[in-house]
């Protein structure tokens, strides 16, 4: 019993295991993460109080020339738009230095909102569960211990109903070329299947960040959708430019499962409008 809830994510206790690790980062890898962890504080000074790696490099399953660095800033105050300029400019120059790396992104939160109520079964979640200290304190001492169950699940994707709309207009928007097209893809592939695995992951109980076996964990309980699912996971790693895969995610696939996932989970408390 034991073996089998490590294997799908948790610890003895039932609850989500932290994921990733510094030890697990590829030596390919490594140069990148120390210049991050060496430039992040010259960037963002005293604003910062913590620096996280979350992704495939510190899952150690990153794969180089195709990985991108994922990086989750805490500063002691909310943000400024100086303060995201400022980490547009260090993706940028991490991505150009090194090309181990497929780009990077840099995603920058408040002390305060990651502790707070609203954020606990999700932004909460995510630095606890997900991502692996890199810098300063880490804030998971603060947070409690997470399960997989129906709370989880609605507050970290239950909102893809609000999501789509947005997901047309960058669509529209959007030149009609592989170049890019592609990027929403990919962006689009995993936030479907992952959206799709937390609507079963109470049921499986457990967790995995592998988009495969998101994929698979939901053709057990959705199989006239397992397919489709199947297919965004592989898309959601190797990408195409494809136009036609785009309109059936936003017009199928993507509003079935916000209406299943409302009536199985509910929908997420209201955020603020992000500035």
């Amino acid at each position: 019993m034991a073996e089998t809830s490590l294997f799908r994510g948790l610890d003895s206790r039932g609850n989500i295991a932290r994921e990733g690790s510094l030890a697990r980062v590829a030596d390919a890898f490594r140069p990148v993460v120390l210049a991050a962890r060496e430039r992040i504080p010259d960037v963002f000074g005293d604003r910062l109080h913590s620096a996280y790696l979350y992704g495939s490099i510190p899952r150690g399953t990153a794969r180089e020339g195709r990985s991108d660095l994922d990086l989750l800033v805490v500063l002691r105050e909310e943000p400024t738009d100086a303060d995201r300029t400022d980490g547009r400019a260090l993706d940028e120059a991490l991505d150009k230095e090194f090309p181990q790396i497929d780009g990077g992104g840099t995603l920058l939160v408040g002390h305060a909102r990651v502790l707070s109520d609203l954020e606990r079964h999700d932004l909460g979640w995510f630095l606890a569960c997900l991502c692996t200290p890199l810098l300063g304190e880490d804030l998971a001492e603060y947070l409690p211990h997470y399960r997989p169950d129906s709370l989880l699940a609605r507050e970290t994707n239950g909102d893809l109903a609000l999501v789509l709309p947005r997901w047309r207009e960058r669509i529209a928007s959007a030149a009609d070329s592989e170049e890019a097209l592609r990027p929403l893809v990919r962006v689009m592939s995993r936030r479907l299947v992952r959206t799709a695995f937390t609507l079963v992951m109470p049921r499986w109980n457990g967790w995995t960040s592998d988009l495969h076996e998101m994929a698979e964990a939901f053709g057990l309980y959705y199989p006239q959708r397992a397919e489709e699912l199947r297919a965004a996971a592989v898309l959601g790693y190797e990408p195409t430019g494809d136009s036609a895969v785009l309109a059936s995610y936003v017009d199928d696939l993507g509003p079935w499962l916000a209406e299943e996932y409302a009536r199985v989970h509910g929908v997420k408390a209201d955020r603020p409008k992000e500035p």
